[in-house]
């Protein structure tokens, strides 16, 4: 069939490259989703990509659930709270540190935004010991803010709302409102924080995904199991499987039902994501154009 005027047939070598992508990124997420239909027989003799039963499903279901006494909905009940505690003192500071950074004159101003690229661009795992010993000074270690704390002031949230307000942000509208009367904080309030809905949500996506996937620092920080987080639960139930720790007692856990925590970990990005993409592509094409 002729194709319209002016329409281009796609590129071979783009589908191919899409195509590989699909393939690596999907064939994984659809093994995790059928591994948790099976049992731990058909996991390792069946066909990767086979379906085993909803009985099978049912079982490791229950499984998991009787697992430490319902630990994976305390562990779930932990990643929400810390994630939401910390992703509300993020969107209450990089904000307006962001805002700060973009539209006002300082002395110390280019330092402290060098200073803020430095941090952002740290692995995360070099500053624990550094904030292990600093949460240790004030008390806190074993405590919910131990973990709420150090990622609730997010050097890329800050970064990422610098650049939309200092490229997205007309500052004639900024100079009129102030011309008008409107205070500093009125200014923000009522002009730049409306407009800025798209990195808002951008930036509270992020974190929040940055929270929830937090492992490294509350496993070092939290000392009782049922302070954890999902993703140190992980880690205890992968510990419980016999065939990657042979010394497990009579609490073992199966692959499949491993599985299925994994999916109930992963499905709160799951659906923040879905119900925030619209929000999140315009954040992410803010600032791409000069106003």
């Amino acid at each position: 069939m002729p194709t319209r005027p002016g329409r281009r047939l796609p590129n071979p070598l783009s589908l191919l490259v899409l195509a590989l992508f699909l393939v690596f990124f999907v064939l994984p997420v659809l093994w995790l989703l059928l591994a948790a239909t099976k049992t731990d027989d058909q996991l390792v003799h069946g066909h990767p990509l086979s379906f085993g039963s909803w009985e099978a499903l049912g079982a490791n279901w229950t499984a998991l659930t009787s697992f430490g006494d319902n630990a994976i909905f305390e562990w779930l009940g932990n990643s929400a709270l810390y994630s939401f505690a910390a992703l509300a003192i993020t969107l209450c500071v990089a904000i307006p540190a962001g805002y700060a950074l973009a539209m006002t004159e300082f002395r110390g101003r280019r330092t402290l935004l060098v200073a803020t690229l430095v941090v952002m661009l740290m692995p995360n795992a070099t500053l624990v010991v550094p904030l292990f010993l600093e949460i240790n000074a004030v008390h806190l270690i074993g405590s919910m803010w131990s973990i709420v704390l150090p990622y609730a002031f997010y050097p890329f949230g800050v970064y990422l709302t610098y650049i939309y307000f200092s490229t997205a942000l007309p500052r004639d509208l900024i100079d009129a409102a102030m011309l008008d009367g409107c205070s500093p904080f009125g200014v923000f309030h009522h002009i730049a924080l409306p407009l800025a809905a798209p990195v808002v949500a951008l930036v509270g996506f992020f974190s929040f995904v940055a929270n929830w996937t937090n492992y490294f620092l509350p496993y070092v920080l939290l000392p009782e199991s049922d302070q954890f987080p999902v993703q140190v639960g992980l880690g205890t139930l992968l510990d419980a499987v016999p065939q990657f720790n042979p010394t497990v007692g009579t609490a073992a856990v199966q692959r499949p039902e491993l599985a299925l925590a994994t999916l109930l970990a992963i499905t709160p990005v799951l659906v923040v994501f879905l119900f925030s993409q619209r929000f999140l592509v315009t954040g992410m094409l803010a600032g791409a154009t000069k106003e």
